[in-house]
C-alpha cells in the first residue's frame, strides 16, 4: 500500500472535508509501513473499512426562539466504529461544525478510545448551533428538538453520547430530560458527562484536563524530571482548559496563560487559584471574555492573538483543532518548550506535528494525551450500570492509572530503537489500531 494513492482515494471520496483529510493523513503516514509489514491487516483492507464511518444521520433541528423567531439548525451524529464496543464520542455545539469536523473527531476517536483499553467505540455529533449568547430557554428548546430526533439512534448498548465544545451540564441536562420524556423511563446510561444528581461520576468534568497533566507527568518521569516549577502555557478557557491549569498549579508548576476566542491572558507570575477561580465563574456561570480581566487582576491581555509567543517549559493547547500553526510551533521550539500535550483534539497542525518531532520535543498527540475525559465517561456507564457511585478519589486514581497504561502503551510502539527518542504519535497510533484492527479480522467482512 502506498501512501499518496491512499491518500489520492481518501480525497476523493470525501472532498471538501479538509480537517477530516488531515486527520487520516497523520494517520496513514504511521499505520501504512506498519500495515505493510502485517499483510493481514493490508489483506483486510482494515485501514480503508476505519476510515468510512458505519453510518451517519444528517437532521434538521428547529426551535423558537424568545422574539417567537423559528430557528432551523443542522444535527449530526457519525456513528464510527463499534467495533470494540458502542459508540462512543462527544456532541458539539457550535457554528463551525460541520461533516468535515465531526468526520475527523470520529476517526481520532476510534484510536483514542481503543488505547483507554475499555470497551468503547467510536461515535461524534453535534450542531451548527451556538449557545454562547443565547438565553437558558433558549438552549432548553434547541437541546429538546435536537434530542427529539437523536433520540432515535442512540441507546447504552448502541450509541453514548458526552459533552464537548458548547455542551456542558446544563446542555447534557436538558438532553438527558427530553430522552427521559421520549423513552418514559430513567436510562443513566444513554449519556455521560451528567450530573451527579442523577447518575454522573465524580472527576468527570476535571478528567481531560486533569488527565493531560496525568500523561505530561508519566513523560517526564522517563527523563527524571516532574512537572514542579515549569512554565506552562495553557490555551482554552474552558472545561479542558480550566482543570488542566487547575492541576498544574495544585503540582507547583506555573500556568502563565489562557485563552478564549478574544485573545490571551498572560500572568507573569502565574495565575493564583484565586484568579483561575473567578475565570471558572467568568466562563462557566457569568459567560464572559478574558478581556475584563486587566480590570480585577495584574495581567496582561493580548487581544487577537494566541500565547505560543510565550517562553516555557511546557504547552497544553486546549483549545481547537489547529490552534497551533506552523509558526506557532516555531516559536514554541525557539523559546526552549521541552514537551506539548494536546487536551484538545487536533491543535497542531500536521507541519507542526513533524517540526516538534525533528526538534525532538516530547508531543503527545490528543488521542492520548487527553483520553482521560472519554476514558471516566466508560466509568461513568460502569457506575450506571452497578447503580453505584466511587468516591471522588477512587475515579481519580483510575484515570491516573489509565493514562499510565495509555503512557507505556505509546512507549511500546513508539520508541525510537536507535536514540531511545519516543514517537508518541505513531506509539497512539499504532498502539490504537492494532486493538481495533484484530476485532474487526476475528467480525470477517463486515
Amino acid at each position: 500500500m502506498e501512501l499518496n494513492e491512499f491518500i489520492k482515494g481518501l480525497k476523493r471520496r470525501s472532498r471538501g472535508q479538509k480537517e477530516f483529510q488531515q486527520a487520516v493523513e497523520e494517520v496513514a503516514e504511521d499505520l501504512i509501513p506498519y500495515i505493510n509489514d502485517h499483510p493481514k491487516y493490508k489483506k483486510a483492507k482494515i485501514l480503508e473499512r476505519l476510515t468510512e464511518p458505519d453510518r451517519i444521520v444528517i437532521f434538521r433541528v428547529c426551535w423558537e426562539d424568545d422574539q417567537n423567531n423559528i430557528r432551523v439548525n443542522r444535527g449530526y451524529r457519525v456513528q464510527f466504529s463499534n467495533t470494540i464496543g458502542p459508540y462512543k464520542g462527544g456532541l458539539r455545539f457550535d457554528k463551525s461544525v460541520n461533516l468535515s469536523i465531526l468526520k475527523f473527531l470520529g476517526f481520532e476517536q476510534i484510536f483514542k478510545n481503543s488505547l483507554t483499553t475499555l470497551p468503547i467505540g467510536a461515535g461524534k455529533g453535534g450542531a451548527n448551533f451556538n449557545p454562547k449568547g443565547k438565553s437558558d430557554a433558549e438552549v432548553m428548546r434547541f437541546c429538546q428538538s435536537f434530542m427529539t430526533e437523536l433520540s432515535k439512534h442512540i441507546g447504552a448498548d448502541t450509541d453514548i453520547p458526552a459533552g464537548d465544545i458548547g455542551v456542558g451540564a446544563r446542555e447534557i441536562g436538558y438532553l438527558f430530560g427530553q430522552y427521559k420524556r421520549i423513552k418514559h423511563k430513567f436510562q443513566s446510561g444513554v449519556l455521560t458527562g451528567k450530573s451527579l444528581d442523577y447518575g454522573g461520576s465524580p472527576i468527570r468534568k476535571e478528567a481531560t484536563g486533569y488527565g493531560a497533566v496525568y500523561f505530561a507527568q508519566e513523560m517526564l518521569k522517563r527523563r527524571d524530571e516532574e512537572v514542579e516549577g515549569k512554565v506552562c502555557l495553557v490555551s482554552g478557557a474552558g472545561n479542558v482548559a480550566q482543570y488542566a491549569a487547575e492541576k498544574l498549579i495544585d503540582l507547583g508548576a506555573k500556568v502563565v496563560t489562557l485563552s478564549d476566542r478574544s485573545g490571551f491572558v498572560y500572568v507573569k507570575d502565574g495565575i493564583s487559584r484565586e484568579m483561575l477561580d473567578y475565570i471558572m465563574d467568568l466562563k462557566n456561570n457569568q459567560r464572559g471574555s478574558l478581556s475584563d480581566l486587566p480590570d480585577k487582576f495584574d495581567c496582561e491581555f493580548h487581544e487577537g492573538e494566541k500565547p505560543w509567543n510565550i517562553r516555557c517549559d511546557m504547552a497544553f493547547p486546549c483549545a481547537t483543532q489547529n490552534e497551533i500553526q506552523l509558526e506557532d510551533a516555531k516559536n514554541l521550539v525557539r523559546n526552549s518548550c521541552v514537551l506539548i500535550a494536546e487536551g484538545a483534539n487536533m491543535p497542531t497542525v500536521n507541519e507542526g506535528i513533524k517540526l516538534f518531532k525533528e526538534a525532538k520535543v516530547l508531543y503527545a498527540p490528543g488521542k492520548a494525551a487527553n483520553a482521560g475525559g472519554v476514558a471516566i465517561s466508560a466509568l461513568e456507564m460502569t457506575q450506571n450500570a452497578t447503580r453505584m457511585t466511587w468516591t471522588r478519589e477512587e475515579v481519580d486514581k483510575h484515570l491516573q492509572n489509565i493514562m499510565q497504561k495509555i503512557h507505556d502503551k505509546c512507549v511500546e510502539y513508539g520508541k525510537q530503537p536507535d536514540n531511545g527518542y519516543v514517537d508518541y504519535v505513531k506509539g497512539a497510533n499504532i498502539g490504537g489500531f492494532v486493538k481495533v484492527a484484530d476485532a474487526m479480522l476475528d467480525y470477517g467482512i463486515v
